[in-house]
């Protein structure tokens, strides 16, 4: 979705600063909110692609407006009523009001380590690859509605097939109403900086991008 959230080539913000000797957590509550989103993960109510478009979706006043573990917050509220796991009547009383919702999994300490690991997402093939390393490609210049990888910067734009990684999990599909895997193949793609930026950029800089199937086709 073209959301505020794809800020890549964007200006204006400002420079980015490093805070020195950064805490983990600026406040107790966002280690909560962290926690209550990983055991909520581990529940498999939703993916991490359905987790990543509850943020994006965030109105641009609220999204710009808001600190990294308040769009969590805000995204894991969202998330809990779509899946009438809470009401908004209950985050108005701040309890509940009903009996909860059975889950699939729970998360408990025993199981904590294994829930902080990251499953893979590699799955076979469906069909042999269409590009290979060196192939020139061209970016989609598609606006999709729901979840995509594809950033905004590189639509339309030409580059090269760095390198194959296989076949993944589409997050485009994957955070659909479907949540259907719907495995496609993945690539780095490398574009000359005159390509995206203009004549007056670095001639000497590129930039890769990691980009599914579906968002390219071969450039003519």
């Amino acid at each position: 979705m073209n959301g505020v959230h794809d800020m890549g080539g964007m200006d204006g913000f400002g420079p980015v600063v490093p805070e020195v000797n950064e805490p983990v957590f600026h406040e107790t509550w966002e280690g909560r909110v962290l926690a209550m989103n990983r055991a909520m993960g581990y529940t498999r109510t939703w993916n991490g692609d359905i987790s990543r478009y509850a943020k994006e979706a965030l109105p641009p006043e609220v999204y710009l407006g808001s600190s990294y573990y308040r769009r969590w917050a805000i995204g894991l509220e969202w998330m809990l009523m779509e899946n009438g796991l809470v009401g908004a009547d209950e985050f108005a009383a701040g309890k509940s009001l009903r009996p909860g919702e059975p889950l699939k999994r729970k998360l408990t300490t025993e199981r904590l380590e294994t829930a902080l690991a990251r499953g893979s997402y590699d799955r076979p093939a469906k069909a042999p690859a269409l590009f290979n390393v060196g192939d020139h490609v061209r970016m989609r210049n598609i606006h999709p509605q729901g979840h995509t990888r594809l950033p905004r910067y590189v639509r339309g734009h030409a580059g090269v097939i760095e390198r194959v990684h296989g076949c993944h999990v589409f997050p485009d599909s994957h955070a659909s109403s479907s949540r259907e895997e719907d495995p496609q193949w993945l690539y780095t793609v490398r574009f000359d900086s005159h390509e995206l930026w203009g004549e007056h950029t670095d001639p000497t800089l590129k930039i890769s991008v990691e980009a599914w199937e579906p968002y390219m086709e071969q450039a003519s």
